[in-house]
């Protein structure tokens, strides 16, 4: 969110507009400046853009207000040029509750357009798609085929529309998750191929951008799928690293500085006692020694209110609460002893050596070992147990 600029909030939700709308408004009013060589034109082209993306905003409510009746919150709206991004806290493992959320969004959209076109009909108004093109002739009616288009173009069956997780809903309620998003995804992919086709036969940028747009959607989809069902499975301890580095309280900024470069890790779980009292992580560390001194104790410097996880708690709530916390490593603590870190890094690691196992059936994990042991041991016994690989 660090490019995106707060324009307000609504139900509690925030509502963010990326850097990059500026420059959306900036070539729609050019382009409209170019057609009707007036500043009006400007202000009128400019109006129009501003009143699609309010009704993009009411569009994401509609995800998120369903969500929330489902009882999954809604973090934040982000506007970007192509359009809106709700980002739900999860996406709900039921088909109908992510039916209904994907529904929610053109839904409004349809209810809009209908609402505008009432007035038009009863008092004559225009009724042509043209409007469009001289929002300064029926600005009503520029909205209304806008907000049409928006929900047609939304219920495509292809991620990453709205019409894509229908799709998949519907899909999952005879197959499995992961078999109804390779389906859906393959649809959004044979979309892509024609969007891009017909788009270079007949020169059309706006084709293969949505070709492109959809190819790449779709590509993402099915990561996150396989993502999703892995951690879903899948308890801390199979993620966690259990060879890490630790501080003390009194380990100052310098002891800090040591263990950043005589390894790998980036955070380091500060102890008391044996006891996790924080995380100090790189760009905490950096930030700390321009505005403390180097014999600083870690202990004063270190984020306190990071969160702890189990080894045995589902990698996909872990997840969830990292990415709400904004957090990228969590400490492992179990019986309040520190057995390990959760990192992303380490669980994009095991993502991919589980897809690689999957492409050889002929390898098997071991016999001998035990079903719940992480897939990175622990040498000798030592690496887990809380201080004994402290910065010296």
């Amino acid at each position: 969110m660090k490019r995106s600029l707060r324009v307000g909030s609504v139900a509690g939700i925030g509502i963010f507009l990326h850097w990059t709308f500026l420059l959306l408004v900036a070539a729609v009013g050019a382009y409209y400046y170019v057609q009707g060589q007036s500043l009006g034109a400007v202000l009128w082209g400019v109006g129009l853009t501003l009143g699609v993306f309010a009704c993009v905003v009411l569009h994401e409510l509609g995800h998120a207000l369903t969500a929330r009746r489902f009882g999954i919150p809604t973090r934040s709206i982000t506007l970007y040029p192509v359009g809106g991004l709700a980002r739900l806290e999860r996406i709900p493992s039921e088909p109908m509750k992510e039916f209904w959320i994907a529904v929610g969004g053109p839904a409004v959209n349809v209810a809009i357009a209908i609402g505008l076109a009432v007035p038009l009909l009863m008092t004559g108004g225009t009724m042509a798609p043209t409007a469009v093109g001289a929002p300064s002739s029926s600005p009503l009616a520029s909205l209304m085929w806008v907000n049409a288009v928006l929900a047609i173009f939304n219920m495509l069956p292809a991620f990453p529309m709205d019409g894509g997780r229908v799709l998949r809903a519907l899909l999952a309620l005879r197959w499995n998750y992961p078999r109804a998003t390779r389906t859906a995804a393959a649809v959004g992919k044979g979309m892509a191929v024609l969007f891009g086709l017909v788009g270079g036969t007949t020169w059309n940028p706006v084709l293969l951008f949505v070709a492109l747009f959809v190819y790449v959607g779709a590509q993402h989809e099915s990561k996150q799928a396989l993502h999703r069902v892995f951690t879903e499975d899948t308890p801390v301890r199979e993620a966690m690293v259990t060879q890490f580095a630790t501080l003390t309280v009194d380990h100052t900024l310098d002891d800090a500085v040591d263990a950043l470069l005589a390894g790998t890790d980036h955070a380091f779980p500060v102890l008391k006692e044996e006891a996790v009292v924080g995380l100090l992580g790189r760009e905490q560390l950096l930030q700390a020694l321009s505005e403390h001194s180097r014999d600083t104790p870690a202990g004063e410097v270190a984020d306190r209110g990071c969160f702890t996880t189990a080894p045995s708690a589902p990698l996909d709530e872990a997840f969830r609460q990292m990415n709400a916390r904004g957090c990228s490593t969590v400490p492992v603590v179990e019986d309040e002893q520190l057995v390990g870190l959760l990192t992303l890094e380490t669980v994009r690691e095991l993502l991919l050596v589980s897809n690689a196992l999957k492409t050889r059936p002929h390898l098997q994990v071991s016999p001998d070992r035990p079903s719940d042991a992480p897939l990175r041991e622990r040498p000798n016994g030592a690496a887990s147990s809380p201080g004994t690989s402290p910065v010296p």
